[in-house]
């Protein structure tokens, strides 16, 4: 397998290859969008509400590509402009750097609890990637958000986008098809769901001569240029997709999962649960005291908060898996836990990001236990990553899965 510095260099030298183009550069003729989109069982329930009903919720969730402007807002003209008598309600559930583990988890508060969608756009790809999270998790969180969000709403139209990043473009430089991609096309696949996959798209497209990265596209965090790429990708899917046969959507009900273990009863647990020994306080109006910048939704709200060692804390809970989402910024330390009075092992909150952000973070201490009661059992170390000013611990919710 070539060395991941080679694949960088690869892919940097793929790129570089369309720096400067010639004024004949964008006379090339297009590629069709055909390859780049599965239809699958289609959008006939989504379309039946915008078309018919007259009344249609639509959810966007997603990392930073989802919070930020561009696709999703044109997505969402679109959609009122093509159904111009039809009342929608848009979900945004973008929240910059969460991926397909968060997005298990946080479903049921930010996406049914903010009502029930007839479709639902879901893109995980370029966090997973960057988060590190690896491919079984994946699975298991892509089918747990399918089967939550079926069981929510049976007719809930899905839609699983693979957006673009340089790995990824480095991965098809080396004919590898990116592990994210193919997580997200098996779970489509298997539930009979439409998917894109514009980062193929891009790479195609750029080694065609169509546009450059530098260029055009600019970023994960797409230009103008590439927002527009992913909605016309969309758009494509959109109107294609109603001439596919109708037929009955896939029940998680009647259908085996891919694993039987996957994240579809993940929830947050309320901090309340906890049961605080020592050195645990609760912070009803979390703010960094330094400088260091946050992320919506994880800051200006309750935290359970410890910041020197030794501090304890026990947290009963019944399922599968049990984990935490802690606010990880400079200070991050390490954490000791076990579960059901096991051996002790360590975590270290400190990320690549911590110094510059009080960043998100969704960590599973355990996603393979019996569907039972459990006690877990938490404290901080007195160790710490050299690269970290404290030892702090930040709890915004517990998981489980059950």
């Amino acid at each position: 397998m070539p060395s991941p510095a080679l694949l960088l260099c690869s892919v940097l030298v793929f790129l570089s290859g369309f720096r400067t183009p010639d004024p004949s550069f964008r006379k090339v003729e297009p590629l069709p969008k055909t390859p780049y989109v599965q239809v699958r069982g289609g959008l006939p329930n989504a379309f039946r509400a915008m078309s018919e009903k007259k009344k249609a919720t639509v959810a966007f969730l997603g990392g930073s590509i989802t919070f930020n402007p561009g696709w999703r807002d044109k997505v969402s003209a679109y959609l009122q402009e093509r159904f111009p008598d039809t009342r929608f309600t848009f979900i945004k559930a973008g929240i910059p750097s969460l991926g397909s583990l968060p997005h298990a988890f946080r479903f049921q508060q930010d996406v049914a609890g903010q009502g029930t969608p007839d479709l639902l756009f879901l893109e995980a790809a370029v966090n997973d990637r960057v988060n590190e999270t690896d491919s079984l998790t994946q699975l298991r969180a892509l089918e747990g958000i399918v089967r939550q969000a079926r069981r929510l709403n049976p007719d809930m139209d899905i839609v699983l986008m693979s957006f673009v990043d340089p790995d990824k473009l480095a991965d098809f430089a080396a004919n590898r098809v990116p592990a994210e991609i193919a997580n997200h096309e098996r779970v489509a696949a298997h539930y009979g769901l439409p998917s894109i996959n514009p980062a193929r798209e891009v790479y195609d497209r750029i080694k065609a001569g169509e546009f450059s990265w530098e260029g055009d596209f600019k970023d994960l965090h797409p230009s103008p240029f590439g927002q527009e790429l992913y909605f016309q990708t969309i758009r494509y899917l959109l109107e294609t997709a109603p001439a596919k046969p109708a037929g009955k959507p896939v029940s998680p009900k009647k259908t085996a999962a891919l694993n039987p273990t996957s994240f579809d009863k993940g929830r947050y647990l309320p901090l309340e649960t906890a049961y605080l020994q020592t050195g645990w306080k609760r912070l009803e109006n979390w703010h960094p005291a330094d400088a260091v910048g946050t992320r919506p939704g994880f800051v200006d709200r309750p935290v359970l908060e410890a910041l020197t060692p030794g501090a304890v804390l026990s947290l009963p809970f019944s399922g599968s898996a049990v984990g935490m989402a802690v606010v990880s910024g400079p200070d991050a330390g390490v954490v000791e836990y076990r579960i059901d009075g096991g051996p002790y092992r360590k975590m270290d909150l400190y990320t690549q990001w911590s110094h510059l952000l009080h960043l998100p973070w969704y960590k599973l201490f355990a996603e393979d236990l019996p569907a039972k009661n459990h006690v877990l059992d938490l404290r901080i170390s007195s160790q710490k990553n050299p690269k970290s000013a404290g030892t702090a611990c930040r709890i915004v919710y517990f998981l489980v899965n059950g």
